[in-house]
């Protein structure tokens, strides 16, 4: 199983629910695409479980907007402003912690700042915002790694599906043929989506602890 989770932030319950009704080996690839924080109600814990993960399986953690928004605003009062604002959801997050950014353990601090910009695999490139098309993916703008929206991706130069999140798609992920959404809102009372690479299987979950189960193929691709 290639089994990839995306943006959670902060809804813990989702994602437990989703680890146990998939139930990823040991030997399965977890990737992660990003937003682990912000907006959701456990931000914190999400990341302790993810932590417990990397002891366990064999995770990938990606890089999102909100961990380089959380990780700048810890040392900039402009980029603080913003990521307590409404617009961002951090002070969610800080609640989670006890309410202060000194309350974030120096172990989760390290997990944002080791997040990895993308993953490549044999017929897929997983990244949390998308890819310009015509740029080889290690020659990418940063930026453009967890700030690219999907209604700009083109088929990427390398042939490649682009798997990503970061743009909210509604209930369902979105499938182009060449570029693959799994953000469908688990933190506005929408789902958590994961899917399987190997089979095109879909899992969604939320946080009432609800569960649904798809084929890739069940979506309209377009």
């Amino acid at each position: 199983m290639k089994l990839v989770i995306g943006d959670i932030h902060g809804c813990l319950k989702s994602l437990e629910t989703m680890l146990k009704v998939v139930q990823p080996s040991k030997n399965d690839l977890v990737v992660t695409l990003g937003d682990y924080v912000d907006r959701g109600p456990n931000s914190k814990g999400v990341i302790d479980l993810l932590l417990e993960m990397k002891e366990t399986h064999n995770l990938v953690h990606l890089m999102g907007n909100h961990e380089i928004q959380m990780i700048r605003a810890l040392d900039g009062l402009k980029d603080r402003e913003r990521f307590l604002s409404g617009l961002c959801g951090g002070q969610d997050t800080l609640d989670s912690y006890g309410g202060g950014f000194e309350d974030v353990p120096e172990q989760h601090w390290d997990f944002m700042r080791k997040a990895v910009l993308y993953h490549e695999l044999e017929e897929h490139i997983l990244v949390h915002a998308g890819l310009v098309a015509d740029v080889k993916v290690e020659e990418q703008g940063w930026e453009t790694y967890y700030y690219q929206r999907f209604h700009l991706q083109e088929p990427h130069e390398s042939g490649k599906t682009v798997v990503c999140g970061h743009s909210i798609q509604g209930d369902l992920p979105t499938n182009l043929g060449y570029a693959i959404c799994l953000d469908t809102c688990a933190y506005g009372g929408g789902w958590l989506s994961a899917l399987d690479l190997d089979t095109g299987r879909i899992w969604q979950t939320n946080e009432r602890g609800k569960s649904r189960e798809m084929v890739l193929g069940d979506l309209p691709v377009g």
